[in-house]
């Protein structure tokens, strides 16, 4: 349902058209439940379902309330394998050694300890498979008896909801917003834009489509229902599409197989290429990257059957090799390897966002006579780009004054390895004059403000989401490299999974890392406690859904407390019907079941093409405790995956992120300091209205006032 997807997107609730009566014992039943599962309605959502007759109103609540338990994490049963977890673990070896004895004993009696000793040297005894283990031995319904009530704490979260527009209206607001994004989204975002996307087809579309999967994705709705493109002026937008409405990969980063296309759906796929070639034939070049795709594309679009499109024919022939065209990328290495630095980066300034994300590597190249036409031509560039570009490359100078430790590449896949940083520094006054360009030309592009600005400021610690796609979708997700505060007394990890069709294993881990990133123990299915870390018990198949759960204390002796989720065996995360990550926050006398919405900080996806899943990492500083997420994955091994074997893998992954300078909000509200007024949010209310950038709004903004909140950073990254 579109309203389901609008409240978890962003925490409005669209308005009922339903009959006006008295609802009021409904919405006090709303505010209520909602309260059950750390939510609360304004008062003007309160007020609407009051207004209604108790049916809609009815039918609004509960959708309501679905909505957003589903958004925690809260719409499944998570039962634990020791039903008094955190309390009342065993010792792993006494654990162990129980169930050996009861697989050595199936008829009952006692068994020596010279017995198992025998039982487990005789090779005959898989302890995966002994008796009543990774299974519950006990219901949800006897969990929850099991515990006391959870002790409501202060520092519970209250997640606020607000009354939006009709459905409608909030369908297409948030269509326009994802749509004109200026940043790539992720895979959740992207499934969202094409659920929007049919219903929009035919309304208000954005002025500007700035990021070309986003182009595809739109593109491919249209495509089938037999509208006109959109925003289609290169060759590589045609692909993009072809993949799309093939089931593939928009990004072009995984291989498609194309399916078959009806004639009048080759018919607007040739005739776009033929349009764009036409006006433009230079744009041919990009065909060479991709030239094995186009053969596989021209097998399905039968190109030679279509002679009145002579330039979208020139595409296929290019492919083929038989037509040659020379791209200015390899036109610019030619001159590099002719040592002409300078030759090179006025080759790239006909494609400014190529040449800024060449400017590292041409100025380490330039020799001294030609670095000044180097830094000539990207300063001509600057105007060009796109203002992620030049966050981006703004980011990337402000890490190069020296070596890092460690090199960390993250692929759009969120895939991530390390490798030795050996490319000399920039020099000191070089990085001065690149970052002052690049702050001019930043602040230039920032909105001027109509009212002052008020930022919360635990926002300011936010990385700029460049990239959606360096993240999960879920609640409360942050862009990776992003910190957030941690209070309370106790971290609870929990992951969950349910898998598809065959037994699947996934087991929750927590690393702890020294100050200098080396192990300082772990907590795991093969070590239940250390330090005060506690495992809520091992389970080894999830048909009808399966949670593992870690408690961490405050006091841990680590630095660095790093949780992860590792496949042992079975489906991987892109293949289970659900997987999920998350935190809670308690007090350590808090009682409770092990989940309680109420204690829930943040709860993402896991959908990596990795086997091991590093979400976040939790870090020990001067003032407390914070969480920097992660959003990456490491390939590890086909199965049998554990925490005692990817440790040096994790800490170097895990070391070069954190030590890198990540361009963060602050950055942003530094720009606007220049030119308009600036507040920090103390907690009370301004008398007139403002601009406010947070995390979430506060309830009571002046009339007037406009709220930049976490699913709307976005939009303050200039186009």
């Amino acid at each position: 349902m579109l309203e389901n997807l609008i409240i978890q997107k962003t925490l409005r609730v669209p308005a009922s058209t339903g009959a006006a009566g008295d609802g009021g014992p409904v919405a006090r039943q709303l505010d209520a439940a909602l309260l059950d599962v750390g939510f609360s309605a304004s008062r003007a959502l309160l007020e609407h379902i009051g207004a209604l007759a108790p049916a809609p109103a009815m039918d609004l609540a509960a959708t309501v309330v679905a909505a957003v338990r589903e958004l925690v994490g809260d719409h499944v049963q998570h039962n634990a394998y020791f039903i008094g977890f955190p309390d009342d673990v065993p010792d792993t070896i006494e654990f162990w050694a129980d169930r050996l004895r009861a697989a050595v004993l199936t008829g009952g009696g006692t068994a020596s300890d010279a017995q198992l000793r025998d039982a487990v040297a005789s090779g005959g005894v898989n302890l995966l498979d002994l008796p009543a283990y990774g299974t519950y031995q006990h219901t949800w319904a006897e969990l929850l008896a099991a515990h006391d009530d959870l002790i409501s704490a202060a520092g519970d979260r209250v997640t606020v909801l607000r009354l939006g527009d009709a459905v409608d209206v909030e369908a297409e607001r948030l269509y326009l917003a994802l749509a004109g994004s200026a940043t790539p989204h992720g895979e959740a975002d992207l499934a969202i834009l094409s659920e929007l996307a049919v219903s929009c087809v035919d309304g208000a579309q954005p002025a500007e489509i700035p990021v070309r999967e986003n182009r595809a994705v739109l593109n491919g709705i249209r495509l089938v229902l037999g509208r006109p493109l959109v925003g289609v002026d290169t060759t590589t937008d045609v692909l993009r599409l072809a993949c799309q409405v093939s089931g593939g990969d928009a990004s072009l980063v995984a291989p498609t197989r194309f399916r078959a296309f009806r004639r009048p759906e080759r018919r607007m796929l040739l005739a776009a290429l033929d349009e764009v070639v036409g006006a433009s034939p230079a744009k041919l070049a990009d065909v060479v990257r991709h030239a094995e795709r186009w053969k596989r594309l021209g097998e399905r679009l039968h190109p030679h059957e279509y002679g009145q499109w002579p330039h979208a024919q020139a595409v296929f022939a290019v492919a083929r090799g038989e037509r040659p065209v020379r791209t200015i990328a390899g036109r610019a290495e030619a001159a590099i390897r002719a040592g002409a630095v300078g030759r090179a980066a006025s080759v790239l300034s006909a494609a400014p966002g190529l040449l800024l994300r060449s400017a590292d590597r041409l100025l380490r190249l330039a020799p001294p006579a030609e670095r000044t036409a180097v830094v000539e031509s990207v300063t001509g560039a600057l105007a060009s780009a796109s203002g992620r570009v030049l966050l981006s490359l703004r980011e990337h100078v402000d890490n190069r004054l020296t070596p890092a430790s460690a090199r960390l590449y993250a692929s759009r896949s969120r895939n991530a390895w390390v490798g030795p940083d050996e490319r000399l520094p920039l020099p000191a006054g070089l990085v001065a004059e690149l970052s002052s360009l690049l702050d001019a030309e930043i602040s230039a592009r920032l909105p001027e403000l109509e009212r002052p600005l008020v930022v919360d400021p635990e926002v300011l610690d936010v990385a700029l989401p460049l990239s959606g796609k360096a993240a999960e979708g879920g609640f409360a997700v942050l862009p990776r490299g992003s910190r957030a505060v941690v209070s309370g007394e106790l971290l609870r990890f929990f992951t969950y999974w349910r898998q598809n069709s065959r037994r699947t294993d996934y087991d929750l881990s927590v690393l702890l890392l020294d100050d200098g990133f080396h192990s300082a123990g772990q907590v795991s299915w093969t070590n239940y406690h250390h330090d005060g870390v506690v495992h809520s018990g091992d389970i080894t198949e999830a048909g009808n859904g399966a949670t593992e759960f870690v408690d961490v204390p405050l006091t841990v002796g680590g630095r660095y407390v790093v949780p992860q989720v590792n496949i042992y065996a079975g489906e991987s995360f892109d293949e289970v019907a659900e997987s999920m990550f998350g935190y809670q926050t308690r007090a350590r006398d808090q009682l409770g079941a092990p989940f309680d919405a109420r204690t829930v900080r943040a709860r993402s996806h896991l959908r990596g093409q990795g086997r091991v899943a590093l979400p976040m990492v939790f870090v020990r500083g001067e003032h407390g405790w914070q969480a920097v997420w992660l959003h990456l994955y490491l390939r590890g091994r086909p199965s049998f995956n554990r925490v005692e074997g990817n440790t040096f893998t994790t800490a170097d992954r895990v070391r070069a992120l954190l030590e890198r300078r990540h361009l963060t909000v602050s950055y942003l509200v530094d720009r606007w300091r220049a030119g308009a007024e600036v507040t920090m949010w103390d907690g009370r209310l301004p008398e007139e209205p403002v601009t406010f950038v947070g995390i979430e709004a506060p309830e009571g903004l002046p009339d007037g006032s406009e709220a930049y909140t976490l699913d709307r950073l976005s939009e303050l990254i200039p186009e």
